[in-house]
């Protein structure tokens, strides 16, 4: 059987922590700052979980990860 292909965004934006869970950038932090206030834009550097019901998902596309 050939070798499964790892999708490339996929693999760009997930990482998997040190205990095996899948790490995430939070959405809404790319373009349009100016009209976001400083508190809602702080909590967006922190990365967040996949939550579970996309874990099964994500790792489908990230065979090798």
């Amino acid at each position: 059987m050939p070798k499964m292909k790892t999708h490339r965004g996929s693999a760009k934006r997930f990482s998997l922590t040190g205990t095996g869970k899948l790490k995430r950038n939070k959405a809404g932090k790319q373009h349009i700052l100016t009209k976001k206030r400083t508190k809602r834009k702080r909590p967006l550097r922190q990365s967040e979980l996949v939550s579970d019901a996309d874990v099964s998902r994500v790792k489908r596309s990230l065979p090798y990860l």
